[in-house]
Protein backbone atom coordinates (compact mmCIF):
# COMPACT_ATOMS: atom_id res chain seq x y z
CA UNK A 1 0.00 0.00 0.00
CA UNK A 2 1.18 3.50 -0.99
CA UNK A 3 2.81 5.41 2.24
CA UNK A 4 0.77 8.69 1.15
CA UNK A 5 -2.60 6.95 1.38
CA UNK A 6 -4.71 8.69 3.92
CA UNK A 7 -6.12 6.47 6.90
CA UNK A 8 -9.79 6.49 6.27
CA UNK A 9 -10.69 4.53 9.13
CA UNK A 10 -9.18 2.75 12.02
CA UNK A 11 -10.79 0.00 12.66
CA UNK A 12 -9.67 -3.60 11.75
CA UNK A 13 -12.64 -4.50 9.74
CA UNK A 14 -12.50 -1.19 7.55
CA UNK A 15 -8.95 -1.75 6.97
CA UNK A 16 -9.71 -5.52 5.50
CA UNK A 17 -12.48 -4.41 3.28
CA UNK A 18 -10.06 -1.58 1.56
CA UNK A 19 -7.62 -4.31 0.98
CA UNK A 20 -9.88 -6.57 -0.52
CA UNK A 21 -11.06 -3.72 -2.84
CA UNK A 22 -7.45 -2.79 -3.74
CA UNK A 23 -6.95 -6.38 -4.21
CA UNK A 24 -9.60 -6.48 -7.06
CA UNK A 25 -8.08 -3.79 -9.07
CA UNK A 26 -7.11 -4.54 -12.18
CA UNK A 27 -3.92 -5.18 -12.96
CA UNK A 28 -1.90 -4.90 -16.42
CA UNK A 29 1.72 -6.15 -17.59
CA UNK A 30 4.24 -3.43 -16.78
CA UNK A 31 5.38 -1.74 -20.09
CA UNK A 32 8.61 -2.51 -21.55
CA UNK A 33 11.61 -4.37 -20.85
CA UNK A 34 12.22 -5.34 -17.20
CA UNK A 35 14.74 -2.40 -15.85
CA UNK A 36 16.28 -1.53 -13.11
CA UNK A 37 17.51 2.04 -11.26
CA UNK A 38 20.91 2.98 -9.83
CA UNK A 39 22.10 5.71 -7.87
CA UNK A 40 25.22 6.71 -8.78
CA UNK A 41 27.23 8.68 -6.01
CA UNK A 42 29.96 10.42 -7.28
CA UNK A 43 33.17 11.46 -5.34
CA UNK A 44 33.63 15.49 -6.74
CA UNK A 45 32.81 18.19 -8.83
CA UNK A 46 35.65 18.20 -10.49
CA UNK A 47 35.20 19.80 -14.15
CA UNK A 48 31.76 20.92 -13.64
CA UNK A 49 31.98 24.17 -15.68
CA UNK A 50 30.21 26.10 -13.46
CA UNK A 51 31.23 28.79 -10.36
CA UNK A 52 30.24 30.12 -7.53
CA UNK A 53 31.03 32.95 -8.67
CA UNK A 54 28.53 33.15 -11.48
CA UNK A 55 25.27 31.37 -9.77
CA UNK A 56 22.91 33.21 -12.72
CA UNK A 57 24.29 30.22 -14.51
CA UNK A 58 21.96 27.43 -12.47
CA UNK A 59 19.87 29.34 -9.82
CA UNK A 60 17.50 32.10 -10.87
CA UNK A 61 17.08 35.46 -10.33
CA UNK A 62 14.43 34.55 -7.60
CA UNK A 63 16.17 31.87 -5.82
CA UNK A 64 19.68 34.05 -5.73
CA UNK A 65 17.68 36.76 -4.42
CA UNK A 66 16.17 34.83 -1.52
CA UNK A 67 19.81 33.63 -0.32
CA UNK A 68 21.09 37.27 -0.67
CA UNK A 69 17.99 38.63 1.68
CA UNK A 70 18.77 35.98 4.21
CA UNK A 71 23.49 36.37 4.22
CA UNK A 72 23.22 32.80 2.87
CA UNK A 73 26.04 32.58 0.58
CA UNK A 74 26.59 30.47 -3.09
CA UNK A 75 28.48 27.08 -2.22
CA UNK A 76 29.88 23.85 -3.91
CA UNK A 77 26.83 22.10 -3.23
CA UNK A 78 24.89 24.51 -5.28
CA UNK A 79 26.78 23.98 -8.89
CA UNK A 80 25.83 21.44 -10.64
CA UNK A 81 26.65 17.58 -11.25
CA UNK A 82 29.63 17.41 -13.67
CA UNK A 83 28.21 16.70 -17.48
CA UNK A 84 31.56 14.85 -18.53
CA UNK A 85 31.24 12.11 -15.63
CA UNK A 86 27.83 11.91 -16.41
CA UNK A 87 28.24 11.45 -20.05
CA UNK A 88 30.84 8.63 -19.60
CA UNK A 89 28.16 6.98 -17.19
CA UNK A 90 25.57 6.93 -20.08
CA UNK A 91 28.24 5.57 -22.49
CA UNK A 92 29.20 2.41 -20.83
CA UNK A 93 26.01 0.44 -22.52
CA UNK A 94 23.58 1.66 -25.19
CA UNK A 95 20.97 0.46 -22.66
CA UNK A 96 20.71 3.01 -20.00
CA UNK A 97 18.98 6.05 -19.56
CA UNK A 98 19.40 9.01 -17.27
CA UNK A 99 16.49 9.45 -14.61
CA UNK A 100 18.29 12.54 -13.05
CA UNK A 101 20.64 13.84 -10.91
CA UNK A 102 20.74 15.61 -7.46
CA UNK A 103 23.91 18.56 -7.21
CA UNK A 104 23.41 18.54 -3.24
CA UNK A 105 24.07 14.77 -3.04
CA UNK A 106 25.84 14.86 -5.92
CA UNK A 107 24.73 11.79 -7.42
CA UNK A 108 23.34 10.21 -10.49
CA UNK A 109 20.34 8.50 -11.16
CA UNK A 110 20.08 6.11 -14.17
CA UNK A 111 17.41 3.03 -15.33
CA UNK A 112 19.32 -0.06 -17.88
CA UNK A 113 18.02 -2.65 -18.98
CA UNK A 114 21.87 -4.22 -19.23
CA UNK A 115 22.65 -4.82 -16.04
CA UNK A 116 25.78 -6.03 -16.50
CA UNK A 117 26.86 -2.18 -17.46
CA UNK A 118 27.49 -1.57 -13.39
CA UNK A 119 30.44 -3.25 -12.78
CA UNK A 120 32.06 -1.31 -15.42
CA UNK A 121 30.46 2.00 -13.81
CA UNK A 122 31.85 0.98 -10.11
CA UNK A 123 35.16 0.89 -11.32
CA UNK A 124 35.58 4.24 -12.99
CA UNK A 125 37.81 6.95 -10.91
CA UNK A 126 34.96 9.13 -10.04
CA UNK A 127 32.26 7.07 -8.67
CA UNK A 128 32.31 6.84 -5.07
CA UNK A 129 29.48 4.05 -4.69
CA UNK A 130 26.33 2.45 -7.11
CA UNK A 131 23.02 0.96 -5.61
CA UNK A 132 20.12 -0.20 -7.02
CA UNK A 133 17.27 1.66 -6.02
CA UNK A 134 14.44 0.47 -8.10
CA UNK A 135 12.95 -2.30 -10.35
CA UNK A 136 10.57 -2.94 -12.69
CA UNK A 137 7.34 -4.08 -11.14
CA UNK A 138 5.83 -7.40 -12.99
CA UNK A 139 2.45 -5.73 -13.42
CA UNK A 140 1.08 -2.37 -12.55
CA UNK A 141 -2.69 -0.37 -12.01
CA UNK A 142 -3.10 1.07 -15.40
CA UNK A 143 -4.59 4.57 -15.37
CA UNK A 144 -7.98 5.16 -15.24
CA UNK A 145 -10.40 7.77 -17.08
CA UNK A 146 -10.88 10.86 -15.36
CA UNK A 147 -13.81 11.79 -13.04
CA UNK A 148 -16.77 13.45 -13.96
CA UNK A 149 -16.25 16.98 -11.78
CA UNK A 150 -18.82 19.43 -10.76
CA UNK A 151 -18.84 22.59 -12.48
CA UNK A 152 -20.02 24.47 -9.11
CA UNK A 153 -19.97 23.41 -5.35
CA UNK A 154 -23.15 21.72 -4.22
CA UNK A 155 -25.68 24.55 -2.57
CA UNK A 156 -25.48 23.49 0.73
CA UNK A 157 -21.66 23.93 0.24
CA UNK A 158 -21.92 27.64 1.02
CA UNK A 159 -22.02 29.34 4.36
CA UNK A 160 -23.25 32.50 3.63
CA UNK A 161 -22.17 34.10 6.98
CA UNK A 162 -18.90 32.11 7.18
CA UNK A 163 -15.85 34.08 4.82
CA UNK A 164 -13.82 30.72 4.75
CA UNK A 165 -16.93 28.53 4.53
CA UNK A 166 -16.57 24.70 5.39
CA UNK A 167 -12.32 25.43 6.28
CA UNK A 168 -12.96 28.03 9.05
CA UNK A 169 -12.22 25.69 12.08
CA UNK A 170 -9.21 24.32 11.27
CA UNK A 171 -8.30 27.91 10.26
CA UNK A 172 -9.14 29.81 13.33
CA UNK A 173 -8.50 27.35 15.57
CA UNK A 174 -4.67 28.59 14.60
CA UNK A 175 -5.94 31.99 14.42
CA UNK A 176 -5.33 31.75 10.65
CA UNK A 177 -8.29 33.62 10.09
CA UNK A 178 -7.03 36.63 12.33
CA UNK A 179 -4.24 36.81 9.84
CA UNK A 180 -5.93 36.77 6.75
CA UNK A 181 -8.10 39.57 8.16
CA UNK A 182 -4.90 41.48 8.95
CA UNK A 183 -4.27 41.22 4.70
CA UNK A 184 -1.78 38.29 5.09
CA UNK A 185 -2.84 36.06 2.85
CA UNK A 186 0.10 34.57 1.26
CA UNK A 187 1.07 36.96 -1.33
CA UNK A 188 4.36 37.33 -2.78
CA UNK A 189 5.51 33.90 -1.12
CA UNK A 190 6.04 30.62 -3.67
CA UNK A 191 5.00 26.99 -2.20
CA UNK A 192 5.72 24.10 -3.88
CA UNK A 193 4.12 20.82 -3.06
CA UNK A 194 5.60 17.70 -3.43
CA UNK A 195 3.10 14.81 -4.25
CA UNK A 196 2.14 12.15 -6.19
CA UNK A 197 -0.48 13.79 -8.36
CA UNK A 198 -3.24 16.44 -8.85
CA UNK A 199 -6.09 14.69 -10.46
CA UNK A 200 -8.49 17.48 -12.47
CA UNK A 201 -6.39 20.44 -10.78
CA UNK A 202 -6.19 22.07 -14.46
CA UNK A 203 -10.59 21.39 -15.04
CA UNK A 204 -11.85 22.15 -11.29
CA UNK A 205 -13.63 25.83 -10.67
CA UNK A 206 -12.68 25.18 -7.61
CA UNK A 207 -9.25 25.69 -8.36
CA UNK A 208 -9.85 28.53 -10.82
CA UNK A 209 -8.57 31.37 -8.56
CA UNK A 210 -5.26 29.19 -7.72
CA UNK A 211 -2.54 31.01 -9.02
CA UNK A 212 -0.27 27.99 -10.53
CA UNK A 213 3.17 28.97 -11.38
CA UNK A 214 3.91 25.88 -12.96
CA UNK A 215 4.40 21.54 -12.63
CA UNK A 216 6.80 19.62 -13.51
CA UNK A 217 7.28 15.40 -12.94
CA UNK A 218 10.53 14.02 -11.46
CA UNK A 219 8.99 10.31 -11.11
CA UNK A 220 10.53 7.36 -13.87
CA UNK A 221 8.59 6.42 -16.05
CA UNK A 222 6.86 10.52 -16.19
CA UNK A 223 3.83 10.49 -15.98
CA UNK A 224 1.71 11.08 -19.29
CA UNK A 225 -0.13 13.80 -17.30
CA UNK A 226 -0.11 14.93 -13.71
CA UNK A 227 -3.67 16.12 -13.21
CA UNK A 228 -4.68 12.64 -14.18
CA UNK A 229 -2.81 11.08 -11.43
CA UNK A 230 -3.72 10.45 -7.44
CA UNK A 231 -5.89 12.82 -5.73
CA UNK A 232 -3.80 13.56 -3.16
CA UNK A 233 -2.04 16.33 -4.23
CA UNK A 234 -5.31 17.86 -5.10
CA UNK A 235 -6.73 17.82 -1.52
CA UNK A 236 -3.51 19.53 -0.03
CA UNK A 237 -3.42 21.82 -2.71
CA UNK A 238 -7.40 22.49 -1.73
CA UNK A 239 -6.32 22.91 1.83
CA UNK A 240 -3.69 25.41 0.99
CA UNK A 241 -4.49 27.42 -2.22
CA UNK A 242 -8.59 27.23 -2.65
CA UNK A 243 -10.21 30.71 -2.40
CA UNK A 244 -13.89 30.41 -2.73
CA UNK A 245 -15.53 32.70 -0.24
CA UNK A 246 -17.84 31.36 2.36
CA UNK A 247 -17.30 28.00 0.54
CA UNK A 248 -13.44 27.16 1.30
CA UNK A 249 -10.66 29.60 1.64
CA UNK A 250 -6.99 27.31 1.93
CA UNK A 251 -4.31 28.57 4.74
CA UNK A 252 -2.58 30.89 1.56
CA UNK A 253 -4.99 31.81 -0.87
CA UNK A 254 -2.87 34.39 -2.33
CA UNK A 255 0.16 32.49 -2.26
CA UNK A 256 1.79 31.19 -6.28
CA UNK A 257 2.10 27.23 -6.30
CA UNK A 258 4.55 25.01 -8.18
CA UNK A 259 2.96 21.43 -8.58
CA UNK A 260 5.54 19.18 -8.60
CA UNK A 261 5.08 15.22 -8.70
CA UNK A 262 7.92 12.90 -7.15
CA UNK A 263 5.43 9.93 -5.77
CA UNK A 264 5.38 7.06 -7.44
CA UNK A 265 2.17 5.17 -7.36
CA UNK A 266 2.79 1.98 -8.62
CA UNK A 267 5.35 0.94 -6.31
CA UNK A 268 7.21 1.80 -2.79
CA UNK A 269 10.57 1.59 -3.21
CA UNK A 270 14.10 3.30 -2.13
CA UNK A 271 14.65 5.73 -5.34
CA UNK A 272 11.69 7.69 -4.32
CA UNK A 273 14.18 9.32 -2.68
CA UNK A 274 16.05 10.07 -5.19
CA UNK A 275 12.65 11.86 -7.35
CA UNK A 276 11.86 14.25 -3.86
CA UNK A 277 15.41 15.31 -3.58
CA UNK A 278 15.18 16.23 -7.25
CA UNK A 279 12.03 17.93 -6.72
CA UNK A 280 13.26 19.72 -3.71
CA UNK A 281 16.18 21.33 -5.55
CA UNK A 282 14.15 22.22 -8.33
CA UNK A 283 12.06 23.96 -5.94
CA UNK A 284 15.20 25.63 -4.82
CA UNK A 285 16.27 26.72 -8.62
CA UNK A 286 13.08 28.42 -9.48
CA UNK A 287 12.70 30.44 -5.93
CA UNK A 288 10.33 28.73 -4.24
CA UNK A 289 10.00 29.90 -0.48
CA UNK A 290 8.13 27.05 0.90
CA UNK A 291 7.78 23.30 0.78
CA UNK A 292 4.57 21.41 1.59
CA UNK A 293 5.47 17.74 1.73
CA UNK A 294 3.12 15.16 2.50
CA UNK A 295 5.27 12.56 1.66
CA UNK A 296 6.93 9.69 4.54
CA UNK A 297 8.94 6.79 3.97
CA UNK A 298 10.20 3.92 6.41
CA UNK A 299 9.11 0.90 4.64
CA UNK A 300 9.85 -0.20 1.09
CA UNK A 301 8.32 -3.19 -1.26
CA UNK A 302 9.88 -6.90 -0.20
CA UNK A 303 12.08 -4.73 3.08
CA UNK A 304 15.02 -3.88 0.50
CA UNK A 305 16.08 -0.67 1.67
CA UNK A 306 14.00 -0.70 4.75
CA UNK A 307 14.73 1.95 7.33
CA UNK A 308 15.96 1.78 10.70
CA UNK A 309 15.13 3.79 13.56
CA UNK A 310 18.72 4.78 14.19
CA UNK A 311 19.39 6.02 10.70
CA UNK A 312 16.42 8.79 12.33
CA UNK A 313 18.78 11.40 12.77
CA UNK A 314 18.19 13.58 10.08
CA UNK A 315 21.41 13.05 8.46
CA UNK A 316 21.54 9.25 7.51
CA UNK A 317 18.74 8.69 4.93
CA UNK A 318 19.34 10.57 1.69
CA UNK A 319 15.46 12.14 1.41
CA UNK A 320 16.29 13.54 5.74
CA UNK A 321 20.15 14.70 4.48
CA UNK A 322 18.30 16.38 1.98
CA UNK A 323 15.88 18.11 3.93
CA UNK A 324 18.35 19.38 6.12
CA UNK A 325 19.28 21.47 4.00
CA UNK A 326 16.74 23.32 2.94
CA UNK A 327 16.41 26.08 5.51
CA UNK A 328 20.37 26.74 5.01
CA UNK A 329 19.32 27.08 1.60
CA UNK A 330 16.58 29.78 2.43
CA UNK A 331 13.46 27.59 2.48
CA UNK A 332 11.17 26.35 4.99
CA UNK A 333 10.11 22.81 4.65
CA UNK A 334 6.46 21.59 6.18
CA UNK A 335 6.46 17.75 6.12
CA UNK A 336 3.94 15.59 7.76
CA UNK A 337 4.82 13.30 10.49
CA UNK A 338 3.30 10.00 8.97
CA UNK A 339 0.15 8.09 9.60
CA UNK A 340 2.25 5.01 11.44
CA UNK A 341 1.39 5.73 15.49
CA UNK A 342 -1.13 2.53 14.99
CA UNK A 343 1.17 0.26 13.54
CA UNK A 344 4.68 -1.53 14.31
CA UNK A 345 6.67 1.82 13.72
CA UNK A 346 4.56 4.28 15.37
CA UNK A 347 6.80 6.72 14.71
CA UNK A 348 7.53 9.56 12.36
CA UNK A 349 8.60 8.73 9.16
CA UNK A 350 11.62 10.24 7.08
CA UNK A 351 11.94 12.66 6.02
CA UNK A 352 9.93 14.20 8.88
CA UNK A 353 12.86 13.57 11.42
CA UNK A 354 15.27 16.29 9.40
CA UNK A 355 16.54 18.95 11.06
CA UNK A 356 15.58 22.58 11.10
CA UNK A 357 12.03 21.96 9.41
CA UNK A 358 8.46 21.91 10.40
CA UNK A 359 7.02 18.84 10.82
CA UNK A 360 2.81 18.10 11.96
CA UNK A 361 1.03 15.95 13.50
CA UNK A 362 -2.76 15.30 13.35
CA UNK A 363 -5.53 16.12 15.98
CA UNK A 364 -9.03 14.71 16.37
CA UNK A 365 -12.26 17.25 16.68
CA UNK A 366 -11.77 16.64 20.48
CA UNK A 367 -8.10 18.47 19.74
CA UNK A 368 -6.55 15.26 21.11
CA UNK A 369 -3.77 13.31 19.26
CA UNK A 370 -5.19 11.50 16.56
CA UNK A 371 -4.23 7.85 17.32
CA UNK A 372 -2.16 7.21 13.57
CA UNK A 373 -0.03 10.25 13.95
CA UNK A 374 3.78 9.52 13.87
CA UNK A 375 5.83 10.46 17.32
CA UNK A 376 9.02 11.54 17.95
CA UNK A 377 11.60 11.71 19.25
CA UNK A 378 14.06 11.39 16.56
CA UNK A 379 17.14 9.11 17.06
CA UNK A 380 19.68 12.15 18.50
CA UNK A 381 16.48 13.32 20.82
CA UNK A 382 14.94 16.59 18.82
CA UNK A 383 11.12 16.84 19.50
CA UNK A 384 9.21 15.63 16.76
CA UNK A 385 6.48 16.16 15.63
CA UNK A 386 6.50 20.31 16.27
CA UNK A 387 3.34 21.30 15.65
CA UNK A 388 -0.17 19.88 15.52
CA UNK A 389 -3.38 20.95 13.56
CA UNK A 390 -6.13 19.29 12.52
CA UNK A 391 -6.21 15.79 10.59
CA UNK A 392 -8.90 13.69 12.01
CA UNK A 393 -10.23 14.44 10.05
CA UNK A 394 -9.45 17.32 7.73
CA UNK A 395 -12.01 19.60 5.03
CA UNK A 396 -10.90 19.85 1.51
CA UNK A 397 -11.80 19.48 -1.81
CA UNK A 398 -11.56 16.60 -3.84
CA UNK A 399 -11.24 15.65 -7.31
CA UNK A 400 -15.13 16.03 -8.21
CA UNK A 401 -14.82 19.47 -6.94
CA UNK A 402 -17.14 18.22 -3.71
CA UNK A 403 -16.07 19.49 -0.09
CA UNK A 404 -15.09 16.01 1.89
CA UNK A 405 -13.49 15.39 5.08
CA UNK A 406 -10.53 13.03 4.90
CA UNK A 407 -8.02 11.79 7.55
CA UNK A 408 -4.11 11.92 7.90
CA UNK A 409 -1.12 14.17 8.78
CA UNK A 410 -1.09 15.09 4.87
CA UNK A 411 -3.74 17.53 5.53
CA UNK A 412 -2.74 18.65 8.92
CA UNK A 413 1.10 19.75 7.08
CA UNK A 414 -0.42 22.09 4.58
CA UNK A 415 -3.27 24.19 6.70
CA UNK A 416 0.27 25.07 9.09
CA UNK A 417 2.60 25.60 6.11
CA UNK A 418 0.43 27.99 4.15
CA UNK A 419 -0.34 30.26 7.73
CA UNK A 420 3.51 30.15 8.32
CA UNK A 421 3.31 31.55 4.71
CA UNK A 422 1.08 34.45 5.68
CA UNK A 423 3.38 35.14 8.63
CA UNK A 424 6.71 35.14 6.40
CA UNK A 425 4.75 37.65 4.27
CA UNK A 426 4.14 39.51 6.81
CA UNK A 427 7.80 39.23 8.29
CA UNK A 428 9.79 39.35 5.21
CA UNK A 429 13.16 40.39 7.20
CA UNK A 430 13.36 36.86 8.67
CA UNK A 431 15.13 34.10 7.59
CA UNK A 432 14.11 30.53 7.19
CA UNK A 433 15.44 29.76 10.74
CA UNK A 434 13.91 32.05 12.42
CA UNK A 435 10.86 31.19 10.84
CA UNK A 436 10.76 27.90 12.19
CA UNK A 437 11.76 29.40 15.68
CA UNK A 438 9.01 32.06 16.04
CA UNK A 439 6.51 29.13 14.97
CA UNK A 440 7.40 27.11 17.30
CA UNK A 441 7.44 29.29 20.01
CA UNK A 442 4.09 30.37 19.34
CA UNK A 443 2.65 26.57 20.49
CA UNK A 444 0.71 26.18 23.36
CA UNK A 445 2.76 23.41 24.47
CA UNK A 446 6.29 25.37 24.25
CA UNK A 447 6.77 25.76 27.65
CA UNK A 448 6.54 21.60 27.74
CA UNK A 449 6.91 20.14 24.35
CA UNK A 450 6.73 16.69 24.59
CA UNK A 451 7.14 13.63 21.67
CA UNK A 452 3.41 13.48 20.81
CA UNK A 453 2.20 16.61 20.50
CA UNK A 454 5.41 18.45 20.41
CA UNK A 455 5.18 22.37 20.56
CA UNK A 456 1.05 22.64 20.31
CA UNK A 457 -1.06 24.07 18.28
CA UNK A 458 0.56 27.23 16.65
CA UNK A 459 -1.07 30.59 17.16
CA UNK A 460 -0.28 32.57 14.70
CA UNK A 461 -1.83 35.68 16.16
CA UNK A 462 0.31 35.60 19.04
CA UNK A 463 3.63 34.54 16.48
CA UNK A 464 2.57 37.61 14.52
CA UNK A 465 3.15 39.69 17.67
CA UNK A 466 6.70 38.66 17.62
CA UNK A 467 8.08 40.79 15.09
CA UNK A 468 10.90 42.07 16.99
CA UNK A 469 12.13 38.29 17.98
CA UNK A 470 15.86 38.28 17.02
Amino acid sequence: MKRIVTIYCLVLVAALAMAATQGNSPRVKYPGKKSHTFRITLADKKGCGYSIEKPRQFLSAKAIERRKRQGIGIDSTDLPVTRNYVRTILAKTDEIVLVGTSKWNNTVVVNMTDTGAVKDIRRLSFVKDCQRVWTSPDSITPTIKRKKIMDKFNQWDTLKTVTHGSAHIQLSLMKGDKMHERGFRGQGMTIAILDGGFANVDRLNAFKNVKVEGSADFVFPRSRDIFNETDHGTKVLSALGANAPTVYIGSAPEASYWLLRCEDQQTEQPVEEDYWAMAAEFADSVGVDMISSSLGYNEYDNHIGDHKYWEMDGRTTLISRTASMLARKGMVLVNSAGNYGMGPWKKITFPADAEDIITVGALTAELTNAPFSGVGPTQDGRIKPDLMAIGSPTTLISARGTIIEDMGTSFSTPLVCGLIACLWQAMPEKTALEIIDIVRRCGDNYAHPDNVYGYGVPDFGKAFGERSVD
